[in-house]
């Protein structure tokens, strides 16, 4: 087997690892007014920022990044693009089909901005894989795929013998194909609409945590260097946003453990029984996740409790020792695909998700002013529904909101989730006990 390539000190995705140097914007200098103050340079903060600035071109909108575009989550994950809110049940035929297609609309979004803005490399959509380990789900995610196609959503059920031409996982007792599914690079697509964000006026402070949030008609934003005085403001930060002292009973912040092989080609997958799929996630509750970039290299995540991680007082950045989690994660790996045996893992990182109790997320607007936007815990689908909220919140700041009334994760309350060290005993018991992460249904 190759040699693996790991610097668990910088702790840096492959995203990030497969691109040249990146020269980030300067940091905020002088005190500064704008319309809109953006926390948050991932999905969510640059879609936000786009659509603003599409919209209302005459206004001034900045985004604050505490480290780099794409740093956190948006360049921490597996890159799966998928349709559905996790955590909403099926429910009537109407309401899934209107979710599906919301969701759709997300992935369509991101499509068209990849080729609007000729971002290569970045974006696949040939489909994606839940794939089932049990008989017995495997059956019912058969007759699940029938109601589904007779309310108008266009999945469909493979048998083993169907999903081994398409992917071969070791122990697979069938899978659902949502064939609008995909992949994203979010390194590569967020510094891609750079330049247009750049153009279209809007400021980018890249080294520039926000400190302190006070609101008012006009908020003011602390950083280390100035102040931002805002009209409204937008708390695009998901699992970071507890920091700002917002959320902190409503979401989870999880590590995530990921790793990433060598580039291999089309040929050489071909062989290990990957044909035409955009990436996987199998059906158990510690959900393990795989999906293959445009360059050839298998990100795989998840599998287990020890692939996971939840920290006293939802620390965001991963102070444990990581490699008894990447070790579950590449045992995960190579059991579910065991052609990959000879395969050679040349990336590993965390990355935080914002989980919520029941899994649902919010998107809505808060504060005496109706000036705090926000939107969060995505738990798990946060690349697709980061991406839709900017257009959430460019609605609900316009006052044209309508549309989105009646949708799940439309100013959804979060569950709430009990303070340390309650938290932190309660989420390590149930997950020993059960090999589950704690949950409550809406």
């Amino acid at each position: 087997m190759a040699a693996f390539r790991v610097d668990i000190d910088e702790n840096r995705s492959a995203w990030t690892d497969d691109k040249a140097p990146y020269r980030p914007e300067p940091p905020l200098a002088t005190d500064i007014e704008v319309d809109v103050a953006i926390v948050g340079g991932g999905f969510t903060g640059v879609s936000t920022a786009l659509h603003l600035a599409e919209r209302f071109p005459e206004r001034s909108v900045a985004i604050l990044e505490a480290r780099h575009l794409a740093n956190g989550a948006s360049g921490r994950n597996g890159g799966m693009v998928l349709n559905w809110v996790n955590g909403v049940e099926r429910g009537d035929p109407e309401r899934a089909r209107r979710v599906y297609e919301v969701t759709r609309g997300g992935i369509d979004r991101i499509e068209a901005l990849v080729a609007a803005h000729r971002i290569p490399g970045v974006f696949r959509r040939d489909g994606c894989l839940e794939v089932f380990t049990d008989p017995a789900r495997a059956a019912a995610a058969a007759l699940e795929a029938e109601w589904l196609q007779a309310a108008g959503v266009p999945v469909r059920f493979l048998s083993p013998a169907e999903l081994a031409r398409t992917l071969r996982i070791e122990g697979a007792a069938g899978a659902l194909l949502d064939p609008h599914a995909g992949q994203l690079d979010g390194v590569g697509f967020l510094r891609g609409l750079k330049p247009a964000l750049l153009a279209r006026g809007v400021r980018i402070y890249e080294d520039t945590p926000v400190l302190s949030v006070r609101e008012g008609a006009t908020c003011t934003l602390a950083t280390p260097l100035a102040e931002v005085r805002a009209a409204a403001i937008v708390l695009a930060t998901n699992a970071y946003t507890p920091h700002l002292g917002y959320f902190r009973s409503g979401i989870l912040p999880l590590h995530s453990h990921v790793v990433a092989t060598e580039p291999l080609s089309a040929e050489r997958w071909a062989e290990l029984g990957w044909r035409g799929v955009a990436g996987f996630s199998d059906d158990l509750d510690r959900i393990a996740y795989a999906s293959m970039t445009p360059g050839g290299r298998l990100v795989f995540g998840g599998g287990s409790n020890t692939s996971y991680g939840y920290q006293y007082g939802g620390d965001t950045s991963w102070r444990g020792t990581p490699s008894a989690g990447f070790a579950a994660v590449e045992a995960r790996m190579r059991a579910y695909l065991p052609g990959t045996a000879d395969v050679a893992i040349t990336s590993r990182w965390t990355g935080p998700v914002a989980v919520t109790l029941s899994r649902v997320p919010t998107m809505g607007v808060r504060g005496e002013h109706r000036n705090v936007y926000f939107a969060l815990g995505y738990s798990g689908h946060g690349v697709t529904l980061a991406t839709l909220a900017g257009r959430v919140l460019t609605d609900l700041y316009s006052g044209d909101d309508a549309f989105w009334r009646g949708l799940p994760f439309y100013q959804q309350r979060l569950l709430w989730i009990p303070p340390e060290p309650m938290r932190w005993a309660g989420y390590h018991a149930v997950t020993a006990l059960t090999g589950k992460s704690p949950r409550r249904r809406l």
